[in-house]
């Protein structure tokens, strides 16, 4: 009597491989964003003092409002300043665009890509998966960054309200994902993890960069339409808590590079 043996695979193996595998990088990235804040944000206190306010008046005003440092004297304005719209800004940048060129691009380069297909894991569902490996980490990253900066509130004197952490904590989180889906869609698209890099990279420089140059001229301000940094922070978040407009314009273009990244690799020949 012959005995049938029935193999299930697991579910969403991409997305658990993606996972597991970059353990070691989230796990740095993570401890670069908690150093950060449990250095900068215990340091407001000081920071609050005449000396520092002598300080910013000194500054020409359109330096001032280039670096995003008008607020930077208030408990939120301070944390957005320093964290959520600059080192943490950074930080989440460049672990999603790393993940994200390294997903599509960065595995083809190497040829797993070419091993995974060959192994009944179908190129909608590799696309899907890693987009979603890159936004659960992200996740992990606001999970965490929200509960550090909710415990320091009040010791170090900020004066936030939850709400609106959790309100820039989206904001965040979104500019972040967009970076990565970016990187995986011109990874889908080429091929070239350089190529992938050097575009999200670039695009998230350029929307800072515009932001920067909008809040120093008024002259510029349409520049505000075109930088999704402006649509993550325009409202101040922190203070002022949702923008659903903002938040909206986030969501619609990661949707639109997820898309553009599972369209670009169902159609490209990868298996020659």
């Amino acid at each position: 009597m012959s005995r049938q043996r029935v193999s299930k695979r697991a579910p969403l193996p991409v997305f658990r491989r993606a996972v597991v595998d970059s353990w070691r990088s989230t796990f740095v990235w993570t401890l670069a964003l908690a150093a950060v804040l449990l250095l900068y944000l215990p340091l407001y206190p000081s920071m609050n003092g005449a000396d520092m306010r002598n300080l910013i008046s000194s500054l020409p005003s359109e330096l001032v409002n280039a670096l995003g440092y008008e607020d930077i004297l208030s408990g939120p304005g301070y944390v957005q300043a320093t964290f959520f719209g600059l080192l943490g800004f950074v930080l989440s940048t460049a672990a999603a665009v790393s993940w994200g060129s390294s997903a599509i691009a960065g595995a083809e380069e190497s040829g797993r890509l070419e091993l995974i297909l060959s192994h009944g894991v179908g190129r909608v569902q590799y696309a899907l998966e890693t987009a979603l490996g890159i936004m659960v980490r992200l996740l992990w990253f606001a999970l965490l960054t929200a509960v550090l900066v909710l415990a320091l509130s009040s010791p170090a004197e900020l004066g936030l309200e939850a709400a609106n952490v959790a309100a820039v904590e989206f904001a965040w989180l979104g500019l972040g994902y967009l970076a990565g889906s970016i990187a995986l869609a011109v990874g889908a698209l080429t091929g070239r993890r350089s190529a992938a890099l050097g575009t999200a990279a670039g695009v998230a420089a350029a929307g800072y960069v515009m932001n920067a140059l909008a809040n120093q001229n008024s002259e510029l301000g349409w520049l505000r339409n075109f930088s999704p940094y402006s649509w993550a922070y325009r409202n101040d978040p922190l203070a002022e808590g949702f923008d659903l407009a903002g938040l909206g314009l986030i969501a619609a273009a990661c949707v639109l590079f997820t898309a553009l990244a599972v369209w670009a690799l169902n159609r490209r020949d990868i298996l020659g």
